[in-house]
C-alpha cells in the first residue's frame, strides 16, 4: 500500500539574516502588503528581475559587467564587487545575472547601478491575484528536434547504457514559439511568478536583444553566512488536474525504483562536490517531493555548515555544476553524448542563474523551465534524465509536459 508522500510546496529555503542593502540609492523594501508584487509589476523589458524564495530583486542599470576570461568566474565576479564597493560608488554591490552550461563560454553577469530589494513573492497577499490572461494570438510552435527524432535519441543512449559505457544523460529538445508581433515580456514574468510564486522567477538579459526568463524550482546552492543549502532535484511526473490521480502519481514518484535511483546519483554527487567546503554536513537518506504547476519533482535538501568564510556561494555552485540532474554521469562522457545527440547549442539553459555580494552571500538556481526572448521569437527548452530503464515515449512525454510552464505564460499550446 502507497504511503502518502511527504510535499513541500516549494524547496525549502534557509531564513536569511537582514542584509544590507545591495545598491548605491535604494533600501529594501519593507516586508508589506504589495513590497514584492510591486517590484514584480514594475519589472520592464531591460530590467533584471529575480525573486527567490527569500527575496525579489529588481536591478537598472550596469555599473559594470563581469569580464570574461580565463580566470574562474567567481574570482572575475569577485573583482568586480571588490572594485565597485572599494570606489564607495556601492557600499553593498550585488552581482546579478546568468552563467551558461558551459563554464568557458562567456556570461552574463553585471554589478547593476541600482537594486530595489524586496520580501518573497510568497510573503505577499497580493501574488495570489491572478495576472492577466494572456492575449489570443496566432502563434507559430517548431519543436527542435521533433518529438521522433528526441526518442530515438533517447533510445540510442538507453541502448549504450545496457552497453555499460556511462549511467546516466539528460537529453534536451526546444520548441521556437513564433508570435505575429513583438514580445510582451513584462506580462509573461509576471505570469511565470504568479503561477508558481514560490519557484525562482528571473529574467535578464543576456546578449543584445535578448532576454533569459523563466521560473526554476532547483535551487543549486544558497550560502547565508556559513550555512549552505542545496535542493537537488531528479526524478519528475507530471501533474494532473485530477486530484485523485494527482495524489496517485505522486506517490507513485516516490516509489518509483528508477527515478529513485536517478535521484540519488544526483544527491551523492552534491553531497560529494559540497563536502570539501563544509566542516559538517547533513544529507537526508529519503526524498521528499516538491511541486510545481506543471511537475511533481523528487527532491532532497542538503544543509552545511561553511568551513572556509573565503569560499562565496558563485564558487560553490560553479564546483557543483553541472549535476547529473542536468548533464549525466559520469560528466565527461555525459557531456560528449549531449553534443553528439543534441542539434542545438543549450546556451544558458541548465546553466546557472542568480546573485551574490562582496560578503559571499548568495543564490544560485539553476537554468531550467525558461526560455530565451528574441524580438518575435521565444525558444524553449525542456530536458529529461535518461538511465537504463527509461522508456523513449515517457521521457519525450516529461519534456512535453515541462514545456506547459512557459507555454501557459505565453497563451500557445503543442
Amino acid at each position: 500500500m502507497s504511503t502518502v508522500p511527504r510535499v513541500a510546496a516549494h524547496p525549502p529555503a534557509p531564513v536569511p539574516p537582514p542584509a544590507p542593502a545591495p545598491a548605491r540609492a535604494t533600501a529594501p523594501v519593507p516586508s508589506a502588503v504589495g513590497a514584492a508584487t510591486g517590484l514584480l509589476d514594475a519589472f520592464r523589458a531591460g530590467d533584471r528581475l529575480l525573486a527567490t524564495p527569500t527575496r525579489t530583486l529588481l536591478a537598472h542599470g550596469v555599473l559594470t559587467e563581469v569580464p570574461h576570461g580565463t580566470a574562474p568566474v567567481a574570482a572575475r565576479a569577485a573583482a568586480a564587487l571588490a572594485e565597485a564597493r572599494d570606489a564607495r560608488r556601492h557600499p553593498s554591490p550585488v552581482v546579478l545575472g546568468a552563467i551558461p552550461f558551459d563554464q568557458t563560454a562567456p556570461a552574463a553577469l553585471v554589478v547593476p547601478e541600482t537594486v530595489r530589494t524586496g520580501p518573497a513573492l510568497a510573503s505577499d497577499p497580493l501574488v495570489a491575484l491572478p495576472a492577466d490572461a494572456p492575449r489570443a494570438r496566432a502563434w507559430t510552435v517548431r519543436p527542435h528536434p521533433d518529438p521522433e527524432e528526441y526518442a530515438r535519441g533517447v533510445a540510442a543512449a538507453v541502448d549504450r547504457m545496457w552497453n555499460g559505457e556511462f549511467s546516466k544523460v539528460v537529453l534536451a529538445r526546444t520548441l521556437e514559439v513564433t508570435g505575429p508581433d513583438g514580445l510582451d515580456l513584462a506580462a509573461m514574468v509576471r505570469r511565470l511568478a504568479r503561477r508558481d510564486p514560490h519557484g525562482h522567477t528571473f529574467a535578464l538579459p543576456t546578449h543584445a536583444g535578448r532576454t533569459l526568463l523563466g521560473a526554476s524550482p532547483e535551487l543549486l546552492v544558497s550560502r547565508h553566512g556559513n550555512r549552505l543549502v542545496s535542493n537537488p532535484l531528479a526524478g519528475s511526473t507530471p501533474r494532473s488536474d485530477d486530484l485523485a490521480e494527482d495524489v496517485r502519481r505522486a506517490a507513485a514518484l516516490l516509489e518509483s525504483a528508477k527515478d529513485l535511483h536517478e535521484h540519488a546519483v544526483v544527491v551523492d554527487a552534491v553531497h560529494q562536490a559540497m563536502a570539501p567546503y563544509c566542516s559538517a554536513i547533513d544529507v537526508p537518506t529519503r526524498p521528499s517531493l516538491i511541486r510545481t504547476a506543471a511537475m511533481w519533482h523528487l527532491s532532497t535538501t542538503v544543509t552545511g555548515t561553511l568551513a572556509h568564510p573565503e569560499a562565496s556561494a558563485l564558487e560553490i555552485a560553479s564546483a557543483l555544476h553541472p549535476t547529473p540532474a542536468v548533464c549525466g554521469t559520469p560528466t565527461p562522457l555525459a557531456r560528449e553524448v549531449i553534443r553528439e545527440t543534441e542539434p542545438f547549442d543549450r546556451g544558458f539553459f541548465t546553466g546557472i542563474v542568480g546573485w551574490g555580494n562582496a560578503d559571499g552571500d548568495g543564490e544560485w538556481v539553476v537554468t531550467i523551465r525558461c526560455a530565451e526572448a528574441d524580438d518575435r521569437t521565444l525558444r524553449l527548452y525542456a530536458g529529461a534524465g535518461v538511465v537504463s530503464a527509461s522508456v523513449p515515449a515517457d521521457e519525450t512525454a516529461e519534456t512535453a509536459a515541462k514545456f506547459r510552464t512557459f507555454l501557459h505564460a505565453v497563451g500557445a499550446d503543442l
